[in-house]
């Protein structure tokens, strides 16, 4: 079976790792998408957990405006709204301001936002699966984001998948 995501990476340091976990962890991944100008069947996903004692959802929040800014700098606004994932309570979504239009475009659906992430503060029920990790202990939070995503913004490409077209007056605007 092909990996939607590369979260098994993370329990399976967690097995192996005494808290504090601080770890990320990237592949290939395949899912069932439509291609469009932001989705790929398969991508590259990063993810990082950190679990130690006292993290709280301030703690995620901080973490993930800093990586926002680190990527984008000042140029696009970002947003954080509840979401939804498994084995995360409460969950977090990351949407960056669309760079291609400024009141809607095919890119962002007419929204004016791009998803750029998924987060949460880890379930204290997971904990309950890893030796060594008491959730009266300790606490936690992940995040997985998709590689090509980021590059798109970043690098102001308003379709995902010209990243797959060997088009080389794509590739040479990017100097080796």
């Amino acid at each position: 079976m092909l990996r939607t995501h590369t979260s098994p990476g993370q329990i399976r340091f967690m097995e192996t790792h005494e808290p504090p976990v601080y770890m990320v962890s990237l592949g290939r991944c395949y899912r069932r998408d439509t291609p469009d100008a932001t989705h790929t069947p398969v991508f590259h996903q990063v993810e990082g957990l950190a679990v130690d004692r006292g993290l709280t959802l301030a703690d995620l929040k901080g973490t993930l405006r800093h990586l926002a800014r680190a990527l984008f700098g000042e140029r696009l606004e970002i947003r954080l709204r509840s979401g939804f994932f498994p084995f995360t309570e409460p969950s977090v979504e990351v949407d960056v301001e669309c760079p291609f239009c400024t009141a809607g475009c095919g890119v962002c659906k007419g929204t004016r936002w791009i998803e750029i992430l998924g987060s949460g503060m880890v379930d204290p029920n997971v904990y309950g699966f890893v030796e060594g990790y008491d959730p009266d202990e300790v606490s936690g939070f992940a995040f997985g984001l998709g590689i090509e995503r980021i590059a798109m913004l970043r690098h102001d490409v308003d379709d995902i998948r010209a990243f797959y077209d060997n088009d080389l007056r794509l590739l040479e605007q990017y100097p080796s």
